[in-house]
């Protein structure tokens, strides 16, 4: 059983879709802890990021017969825990705008309304993240991407060096790649 740390995971893939019970378990110890924390960081909720991880896995292996990457193992794996936690995001912000409407009855195969949540969420996520920003980092990221001012008219409007505004922005954006993660962060960027 040792030796499967040593395959890739396309390797893996392979003979887990073949049905070798092995590689499954060599997948779940390579990507579970990573999952979850990716989970976590997003949902902040240690049980829903347990469950969001979990139904991945179950999931792989109830397909296990038409399981065929059409991407990397770790990418797949990695949308398949986002998509669960956009998921999650919807049922809350639909049952939260529903409660206090009054409004019982909602149309959930609708793509329109699904498309609609998912970018809320996401504006939401990134809004929370920009928050919780340091003061400085924050007011100049926000003078930059929502204020459209350069960074020579930042330093001047705030009396510091342009070398000071760059380094604000570099950590902002980093800060937001990092807790938003690739997926959301790319969306977002490609959004502004």
């Amino acid at each position: 059983m040792e030796y499967y740390s040593k395959y890739s995971d396309s390797e893996l893939s392979e003979l887990f879709g073949s049905g070798d019970d092995a590689a499954f378990k060599e997948i779940y110890d390579r990507y579970y802890n990573l999952l979850y924390l990716f989970a976590y960081n997003k949902l902040r909720n240690t049980d829903e990021a347990k469950d969001v991880v979990h139904d991945v896995f179950a999931w792989m292996i109830d397909h296990r017969q038409n399981f065929v990457l059409k991407t990397s193992l770790s990418s797949y794996l990695y949308k398949s825990v986002l998509n669960k936690v956009f998921n999650i995001f919807s049922h809350q912000a639909i049952v939260k705008k529903y409660i206090e409407q009054g409004d019982y009855f909602i149309e959930v195969d609708s793509a329109e309304t699904d498309y609609l949540i998912r970018e809320k969420d996401i504006a939401d996520m990134i809004s929370q993240e920009i928050k919780t920003m340091p003061a400085k980092m924050r007011e100049v990221y926000e003078l930059k991407f929502k204020g459209y001012l350069s960074a020579k008219e930042i330093a001047a409007k705030l009396n510091i060096s342009e070398n000071t505004v760059n380094t604000h922005l570099k950590r902002a954006v980093r800060k937001l790649r990092d807790n938003l993660g690739p997926a959301v962060f790319v969306l977002y960027i490609l959004n502004r």
